[in-house]
């Protein structure tokens, strides 16, 4: 299947908040639920942010971010179904790996429930001995608190 129309953008001002949340609705289990507000800092705190558009129609989407040199990460690697299996999700990890700034970071980590094979097809490769996780919603909390009792403290 052929898609001439298909064009990919690296603007996140391009982004439309809306359909990018209509998109993880759709296609990403992990990422169903996030508010307008949330999308908006993600984006806003990562470069490049690629954009896969068939006319007007947001259909893939990736961000990552990175120190510029040693490390990278890339995130929320979408394609909607309906476009699923003619290559696209390749070239937007592809076009995401091109970007100046990750093209030379020393390496490039990415998450993956269950698409392993996909990766391992670009050429990423199992990572066990660095995965750990801290789910930090208590912290954020505790930080929140703290940062109201300083203010208090202080007067403010």
């Amino acid at each position: 299947m052929s898609y001439p129309q298909i064009q990919f953008r690296n603007r996140q001002s391009e982004v439309d908040l809306y359909q990018l949340q209509q998109l993880f609705n759709v296609s990403a289990f992990w990422a169903k639920g996030r508010s307008i507000e949330d999308l908006g800092i993600a984006i806003t705190n990562s470069d490049p942010v690629i954009s896969v558009w068939d006319a007007e129609r947001l259909i893939g989407f990736a961000r990552a971010t990175s120190d510029g040199i040693y490390r990278a990460t890339i995130w929320d690697v979408v394609i909607h179904p309906d476009y699923q299996g003619n290559g696209l999700g390749s070239k937007l990890v592809e076009t995401v790996l091109a970007h100046p700034r990750i093209r030379w970071v020393e390496r490039v980590y990415l998450m993956t429930t269950n698409r392993q094979e996909f990766y391992e097809k670009i050429g990423f490769q199992a990572n066990n001995s660095t995965t750990m996780v801290l789910h930090n919603q208590s912290r954020i909390s505790s930080l929140a608190a703290t940062e109201v009792q300083l203010q208090e403290s202080l007067g403010g």
